[in-house]
């Protein structure tokens, strides 16, 4: 279902934005992606429970390194055989945002430790500005290997204030506000998967819809083999992940399954709001793998869902 709204969505905003003027970008997206996807996350978050960061210390440890230092340099490598700026940037981006929107719900039907995992969720959310520093360090290496310019000016590390206030913040403290509102806690808690799935079709419907990235038709019309480029790196990458994922953490644990899933799940609804900043920076060819990476994600997360998770006893050791 929710393979086919990122679809239907991304279809109906390039539809929409090819027989209009399309949308042009305003930042408060990012404060409804906080709102509609992150916040409602952060009821589940106890500042009490910072005290797992020391107590399974080795497992976040291992988490940081493999999210913000193995999965960056592959995703470095497969993106410097790609030849194109935009496309390597793009599966840049993807490598440095740990998580997702549905990374709880595996954690959940696995058996993991769901604490855990709502605390590397919002490790990662804090993270977010490093993130960005990230690809901007990889924009002033990388762009000469590309022969692409690459302006300071205009770079993403001049969007990190506002998107922390605006994805982390924000709905941090409204998070807590409605925690002292119960029946309204309730509700949304009740009704969040519904919710999720609908931001993300409006995010996916805004994003395809506008201006910019109707320079997609261009890349089909001048540069189609981008798009299987494109494909092909996306699918590496994930590959990659899931191999490194499986030799770095001991399925067994509880804890470490939680880890896990932070790191073979991307958080690509935000890796593509966060592009909409840098199409032209990075080109928007940018777009593209993460536009796969929805395709391939969910059936990806499905698969090690049901061939590699351990399942019953096995499941519950620590």
């Amino acid at each position: 279902m929710q393979l086919i709204l990122v679809i239907l969505g991304a279809i109906l905003g390039l539809v929409y934005g090819y027989n209009t003027d399309g949308f042009i970008f305003d930042s408060n997206i990012c404060l409804f992606a906080g709102l509609t996807m992150i916040m409602p996350t952060l009821f589940k978050v106890k500042l009490s429970d910072i005290k797992l960061l020391l107590v399974y210390k080795n497992v976040v440890i291992k988490s940081l390194l493999t999210n913000y230092i193995i999965l960056p340099l592959i995703a470095l490598g497969i993106g410097l055989l790609t030849n194109n700026f935009g496309v390597a940037s793009g599966l840049f981006l993807l490598s440095v945002l740990s998580g997702g929107g549905m990374v709880m719900h595996w954690i959940k039907k696995s058996n993991a430790d769901a604490s855990m995992g709502f605390i590397l969720l919002f490790v990662n959310l804090i993270l977010v500005s490093l993130s960005l520093l990230m690809l901007h360090v990889f924009g002033l290496q990388t762009a000469d290997y590309f022969s692409e310019s690459y302006a300071d000016e205009i770079n993403l590390s001049n969007f990190a204030k506002i998107v922390i206030i605006l994805l982390v913040i924000v709905p941090f403290i409204i998070s807590r506000v409605v925690m002292l509102i119960k029946p309204l806690q309730a509700f949304l808690e009740k009704q969040g998967p519904y919710i999720s799935k609908l931001s993300i079709f409006v995010i996916l419907f805004y994003l395809f819809g506008l201006q910019s990235s109707q320079l997609l038709f261009e890349i089909y019309d001048f540069e189609p083999e981008l798009i299987y480029i494109s494909l092909a790196a996306v699918i590496t990458f994930y590959l990659a992940v899931l191999f490194i994922s499986k030799l770095v953490y001991k399925l067994d644990s509880p804890q470490e399954r939680a880890a896990y899933w932070h790191s073979v799940t991307r958080y690509i609804t935000l890796a593509l709001v966060l592009s909409t900043f840098s199409t032209s920076t990075f080109g928007v060819s940018m777009i593209l793998p993460i536009m796969f990476a929805y395709i391939v994600q969910i059936p990806f997360a499905i698969m090690i869902d049901k061939k590699i998770i351990p399942r019953g006893n096995e499941a519950k050791k620590i």
